[in-house]
């Protein structure tokens, strides 16, 4: 196949919709997999004292990655403007090259701040192990989300989604396979070494594209200072209100688990709440790859104004959404005892009104996502901030105001505020969206 006749069928899977949607639902279902698959391999693998080392490893993982703030959201809106060539770019100063590179150095820096710590905890004994490479190599390989975020978020902007999603594919299905050889016999070092090597190369090609495509040259990627002066002097404003949402995000969707084990010692609201939890995450991931499917016509229609696309779009994007929730839904009514049995060994036992309280909870969290994923493309961080207060409020109260009110109760009493609150949350949202077809970019 010719280069043109190539790069004709890469255009015309990117400009579909239903390609893209699958593929990034493909990569969905693998980083599920992959999710599982650590654990499957690694708690055989491991003595018991070592796994529960490896899980506060992997939490910390989880926690450095998250501590990027949304910088590479705020990124994704600016640069989108800039390659849709929308005059609103220029209100704010405008996308300059040199920022890539300033996100990067702080990414870099990000990655180093935390493998300096998991020295430290390795050193101190704090977190101890006795196969201290594998911690780090493991560690090194999660980080690497961080630059590839970066490399997600700039290719589709340039509408480069399908070229990141099926090399993103390619990545999972080899680290996929190297977890695996584990069990075969191959060294747990090796096997994450090789798999750090995999996510390198692969996130550099992306990188490489993103370099192309924006016909940057080396010098941009180090001119910090030029790059560093034109973010600060002209969105630190965006910066501030994505790390501040970040942080209440995350509160709010954690603060349960914390509230819980502060007010009881029985583990049954704990797994209740936990199981949700699980419910969202595999919810929100679905929900997020449907919108991202879509956020290069949405974003488009926005910024030329053309309203009525933008409402069929985001009808599409919620209708999407809606039936990831109703099929979540209903398979939780009909499998949901048996799930959450097997889930947690038998160790407590969840009843028909809390699942329909999962429900609920779900369902409104469709509509928070579609309006978290689109709102963010936008650059719309202030809005957000202001809609995740009344959700971190109500996050942080159902525990304790359960516990004061029907302490006999407490378990299906903090799940009920907890999804009437998730319902709020999803009304103001929903409202936020209303508003957003009608107002002019």
């Amino acid at each position: 196949m010719s280069g043109q006749a190539a790069g004709g069928l890469l255009a015309r899977m990117e400009g579909s919709a239903r390609i893209l949607a699958l593929v990034k639902l493909a990569n969905v279902g693998l980083i599920l997999i992959w999710g599982f698959a650590v654990t499957y391999v690694f708690v055989r693998v491991l003595p018991l004292t070592e796994f529960q080392a490896f899980l506060l490893l992997v939490a910390f993982g989880n926690f450095t990655i998250s501590a990027e703030f949304g910088l590479t959201s705020i990124i994704y809106a600016r640069l989108r403007r800039y390659w849709l060539g929308s005059g609103a770019e220029k209100d704010d100063g405008g996308f300059r090259l040199e920022e890539m590179g300033v996100l990067f150095l702080f990414l870099g820096l990000l990655i180093a701040g935390g493998v300096l710590i998991l020295l430290i905890a390795l050193a101190a004994g704090g977190l101890k192990t006795a196969m201290p490479l594998l911690f780090i190599l493991f560690f090194l390989s999660a980080c690497l989300n961080l630059p590839g975020l970066l490399a997600k978020r700039a290719l589709a902007a340039v509408d480069g989604n399908f070229l990141w999603e099926a090399l993103d594919c390619l990545r999972r299905v080899m680290t996929i396979a190297l977890l695996l050889a584990i069990l075969g016999g191959l060294d747990p070092r090796l096997s994450v070494a090789l798999q750090l090597a995999v996510s390198i190369a692969v996130i550099g090609y992306a990188i490489a594209l993103v370099h192309r495509r924006l016909g940057m040259r080396g010098a941009h990627w180090f001119a910090f200072r030029t790059g560093g002066g034109h973010m600060r002097q002209h969105y630190l404003r965006d910066i501030g209100a994505s790390a501040a949402f970040t942080m209440s995000d995350i509160l709010a969707y954690n603060a349960p688990y914390f509230t819980v084990a502060l007010a009881t010692n029985d583990a049954r609201p704990m797994l209740l709440f936990d199981f949700f939890f699980k419910m969202s995450r595999a919810l929100s991931m679905l929900v997020r790859a449907a919108v991202e499917a879509a956020l290069p016509r949405i974003t488009r229609a926005f910024h030329a104004a053309d309203h009525a696309r933008l409402r069929q779009l985001m009808g599409r994007a919620l209708g999407a959404a809606l039936f990831f929730a109703v099929g979540a839904s209903g398979a939780l009514l009909l499998a949901g005892r048996w799930l959450f049995d097997r889930l947690f060994d038998g160790r407590a036992s969840i009843g028909f009104t809390e699942l329909l309280l999962i429900d609920l909870a779900l369902l409104s969290l469709a509509v928070i996502c579609v309006s978290v994923y689109v709102q963010a493309a936008l650059g719309r961080f202030p809005l957000l901030l202001r809609r995740s207060l009344p959700f971190l409020a109500g996050s942080s109260l159902s525990v304790p105001v359960a516990r004061l009110l029907w302490p006999q109760h407490f378990d299906t009493a903090f799940l009920s505020l907890y999804a009437a609150t998730l319902a709020g949350a999803a009304a103001l949202h929903a409202l936020s969206l209303r508003r957003l077809i009608g107002e002019p970019s």
